[in-house]
This record gives C-alpha cells, structure tokens and sequence, in this order.
C-alpha cells in the first residue's frame, strides 16, 4: 500500500499493521472473562488483548450476552493452570492450605478459649457433640482461612495473580438455578441412604450428627451466626477451595484424555475428595456424591456462581432439619 506524503514530494510505503494475538491463549483481556477467550472459531481462537478491545465493550456500541463457556475450553484457550507442572503446584498449594487451616483452626480456637477462660478445658470441648458457638466458629475461620490461603497461592505464583479470574469466581443471574439443583441433591442423597438406613444403629441420630454439632450449643444470637457461617461462609470457602482450586488443577492434569474421560475423573476425584475433608464416615457417600455434583456444575458453567449457590441451599436445607425442629421444642410448639 503508497501513501503520498504531499506535493513534489516521494512516495513513502506505508506498512500495514496487524494486532498482536495471544496464539489462542487466554490472556484475561479488557474484560478478565475466559468465556471470552474462545469464540466461534473453536479452543484455537485468539483471544481478545489489551490491545484489540472487545468490541462489546466499545464506546456506542451494542452489549452482547456472553455465554458459559466449559472449563474444558477455557484450558484449551490458556486458562490457568496454563500446564501440567502447573497444575502438579496448584495440589501442592491445596495440600499446603488444608493442613495450615487445621493448624489455623487449633490457633484459633486456643485463643478463642483463652478468652473465654475454657483454656484448660479445650480438649474436652473438641470432644463435645454440642461445642459452643464460639469454639465452632473459631474452628470454621480457621480452615476457611487455610482454603483461602490455597487459592491465593496458586493465583499469585503460578497463575495470573487475579483470583477472580484464575478460580471461575463469577456470578450470573442464572445462577438461581443451584437454588433447585441444591434441594434437588438432598433428596437424592436421601435416597441413597434409603437401602442403608435399617442396617445402621441409630441412623437418624448418627446421620444429623454433624449440623447437631453446628447448632446444638447455639442460642440466641448465636443461632444467626451459624446459620450465616453455614449458607453462606462453608459454600464461598469449600467451593474456592474444592470447585477452584482443586477441580481446575485436576481438570489440567487429565486433560481431555479419551474425549470425556479425563473431565470426568476430575470432577470425580475433586468430589470424592470434598466428601473425605468432611471426615464423616457415614455421611461420606452422600457427601462425595454431591461433591461430584457441584464439580459437574461448575465444569459445565466453567464458573464458581452456581454450584456456590446450589451449594448454599443444600446447607440451608440440611440445616432446617435440625435448627427448625429444635426451634419450634423450645416455644413448645412440639
């Protein structure tokens, strides 16, 4: 292409320029969104960059729905973990954050009982089946700090240092829909359990052990806390932890390994995983049969929004179950 510089003057050619792709790496974009990074060319199409905005962002222009995009394609475009090795870290940081939120959770609940003057007794409130509310709570930031830890890790030293993006934690209108999918998975782990019930002593109260654990020392106010730490804190944490840490760096060591067979291995191995972190024997199948759940949701959405969603309404309904019944004994409604 000539471009004339003027009269009596030469002729100087003019280069054309052409912007700089990501050769179908995910790179963030103006955006941050991975469904954006593969269009309708398929996993092998460039991105947008910082230096070819989206157009849909443009000033004037018209805003475009975007779509989910599978956790799968995000891999193909780049997303991290951006390999194997990557992924091998990201384990390790998972491995790193769920031993120090143990400790964590014991340094906090020594400090919660020092307070309290209950130092001397804190091994015997760990043994409770109803501890107090606030030896549960120290106990639950403690592990949620450790879960936060991991991602956090695996986002600064071996991602791109944005949470948000490197995790899937983004929310959607639809994502109401884990409202049912959560109630949905109650009644399926009920009925799993139907067969084995008669053959377990004391089922029912084996069985609600664990939220009796939650709400049985809780009073007052101290109900409120509970259920706030139940619906909403263990869903945003667990579901950092599990669905973005653990899934993805499983999702990238498997790969697309006989089409389907590497996606589904790590949706099963990351939710046979939540349900042995609970340390529950008998609630281990329901538990880890959700957990597989959650990991489809949030591979198929390639986000975090709605399986925290479905995850939070599961709490919730588990929880009726024992908080209501207690509720309506003290009112002598029962």
């Amino acid at each position: 292409m000539l471009r004339a510089t003027g009269c009596g003057r030469r002729i100087a050619p003019v280069v054309a320029r052409s912007p700089v792709v990501g050769c179908g790496r995910y790179r963030g974009g103006v955006s941050d969104r991975p469904e954006q990074a593969v269009n309708a060319a398929g996993p092998g199409a460039p991105p947008s960059t910082p230096h070819d905005p989206d157009p849909s962002t443009a000033a004037g222009a018209p805003r475009t729905r975007t779509r989910d995009v599978s956790l799968g394609r995000q891999l193909d475009a780049g997303a991290a973990p951006v390999d194997r090795p990557a992924a091998g870290m990201w384990l390790l940081y998972a491995a790193l954050g769920f031993l120090g939120g143990q400790v964590l959770a014991a340094l906090l609940a020594a400090v919660a009982a020092a307070i309290a003057g209950q130092y001397h007794q804190l091994t015997a409130l760990s043994k409770l089946a109803e501890p107090p509310t606030w030896f549960v709570m120290s106990t639950l930031l403690g592990l949620w700090g450790g879960f936060l830890g991991a991602g956090v890790l695996a986002s600064r030293l071996r991602g791109t240092s944005r949470l948000t993006t490197d995790l899937g934690l983004r929310f959607r209108w639809i994502d109401v829909l884990g409202i049912p999918i959560g109630i949905a998975g109650q009644y399926l782990v009920a009925l799993m359990y139907v067969p084995i019930k008669p053959h377990v002593h004391d089922f029912s109260q084996r069985f609600s052990a664990p939220a009796q654990r939650l709400t049985g020392g809780s009073h007052g106010p101290g109900y409120a806390v509970i259920v706030i730490a139940t619906v909403v804190g263990a869903p945003f944490f667990e579901e950092l932890f599990f669905r973005g840490v653990l899934l993805r760096a499983f999702a990238r060591l498997f790969g697309r390994f006989g089409r389907w067979v590497g996606p589904c291995l790590a949706v099963l191995v990351s939710g046979v995983l939540f349900g042995l972190a609970h340390a529950e024997s008998l609630q281990l199948l329901g538990l880890a049969t959700f957990g597989v759940i959650l990991g489809a949701v949030s591979y198929r959405t390639g986000r975090l929004g709605m399986n925290m969603v479905a995850h939070a309404s599961f709490n919730a309904l588990a929880l009726a179950a024992v908080v209501v019944p207690a509720l309506a004994g003290a009112r002598g409604l029962v």
